[in-house]
């Protein structure tokens, strides 16, 4: 058996629905995993779900506000309910707003906090809760802590994103010399995704130009590619490759750490 093989482990990813996340959950059922897509999208969530089952994976669609406690609950009870268990957590889901520091609005950046500080945090929380021994679970697992290219690089115009990515990587160290200490078998890591052209990377792109940096998309992608030594801009498939490594068993003594999928840009 392939130490990548993920045949009989449960799966929960937060922001499932598109993107990353979906070519996440997809990477994950591929390895075997049955997977839960948590998301606000319920329509696209859905039929994301539907379109990976046809394939004759077992995935199923649970609606998960990340900033909301009561919502991680049902989620986390859904997964191991409909798919017996629960031993792989990807918090994905994440926004990005665009603004100068000058320009920066205290709504956007707390806004910004709760989804991606707030609700990576009680991803964690109530995964460790379900994975450790005695929780609704119980046989540990793996997380994945979806962080940026940004928390290590300073690239204008996403200083608020930055910071908030920059803590989902101190989130991550804690709490991974948490569970080891405390003995709850779960391993905690995260990634730092390059820009990807998804709808969220392209709504970037735009965006820098709106905010008088590049003078136009074509030129900030160019900008991004320019700095990347690789010489490309990621793909959705770079990034969640690298999720089914960190939550195998060929990452079995990784914890703690950060993966860069940047193509070098972040070194």
């Amino acid at each position: 058996m392939s130490v990548f093989d993920l045949a009989g482990r449960k799966a929960l990813v937060s922001g499932g629905a598109r993107g990353l996340g979906a070519g996440m959950a997809a990477a994950l059922a591929k390895a075997g995993a049955a997977v839960m897509i948590g998301d606000l999208l319920a329509d696209e969530g859905r039929d994301t779900a539907g379109t990976l089952s046809a394939s004759g994976a077992k995935v199923g669609f649970t609606p998960l506000d990340v900033t909301d406690e009561a919502s991680w609950e049902a989620a986390v009870a859904a997964t191991v309910r409909e798919l017996g268990g629960f031993d792989i957590l990807v918090n994905n889901a994440g926004i990005e707003i665009t603004a100068l520091v000058t320009e920066i609005k205290p709504a956007d950046i707390r806004k910004m906090n709760d989804v991606n500080i707030v609700g990576t945090m009680l991803g964690v929380k109530h995964a460790l809760l379900a994975m450790r021994p005695g929780g609704s679970a119980g046989n540990g697992g793996a997380i994945v802590n979806v962080a940026s290219v940004a928390a290590t690089i300073a690239f204008p115009g996403i200083a608020g994103y930055s910071a908030t990515k920059s803590a989902v990587d101190r989130l991550t160290r804690v709490a991974a010399t948490e569970s080891g200490k405390l003995g709850y078998g779960v391993r905690i890591n995260c990634i730092y995704p390059g820009l990807v052209p998804t709808a969220m990377g392209m709504q970037l792109a735009g965006d820098v130009v709106a905010a008088g940096l590049f003078p136009s998309v074509e030129a900030a992608v160019g900008g991004v590619i320019g700095e990347t030594p690789l010489g490309r801009l990621g793909a959705v498939e770079d990034m969640a490759d690298a999720v089914v490594f960190l939550c195998s068993d060929a990452a079995r003594f990784i914890t703690g750490a950060g993966l860069p999928i940047d193509g070098g840009m972040g070194m």
